[in-house]
Formats: C-alpha cells, structure tokens, sequence
C-alpha cells in the first residue's frame, strides 16, 4: 500500500517552486509539466500569468494529494 501524502506539503513544495509538490506525490510527469510551463509563461507574459500557474501548481498539489490518498488510483 503506498504511503498516504500530505495535501498541505505538496501544496507549500509546489508553491516554492512549481512541479515540486507533484514529484512529492509521485507524479513525475506531471511535475516536468509545472516546472516548465511556470517559469515559461512568467518570463513570456513578464510576469503577467506566472501567478496563475504558480497557484494552479499549488492547488493540483493539493487535490492530487486528496485523490490519492482516497484510494482511486490511475491517472486523472
């Protein structure tokens, strides 16, 4: 049975730096994901739309961690 994650530190890891708190739940490609597009979209938009992601890594952290931890499994 795998170890139940904590949804409030993987929503603070990807706060810090995006993707972070998806590599703590275990979602490696997921992760790629956030810490690609973040600092993409700060740098293209000058920092216009890198808050939104920045957030958005946060909040999937958190719910994918919820997710997990209720036992669905599989992919969302």
């Amino acid at each position: 049975m795998p170890v139940p994650k904590n949804p409030g530190t993987a929503a603070v890891f990807s706060l810090i730096i995006p993707g972070v708190g998806q590599f703590y739940n275990g979602d490696f490609w997921r992760g790629i994901f956030w810490l690609i597009v973040t600092p993409g979209l700060w740098i293209g938009s000058g920092g216009l739309l890198g808050w939104v992601c920045h957030v958005a890594a946060g909040i999937t952290a958190y719910k994918r961690a919820e997710w997990k931890n209720a036992g669905v499994g599989g992919t969302l």
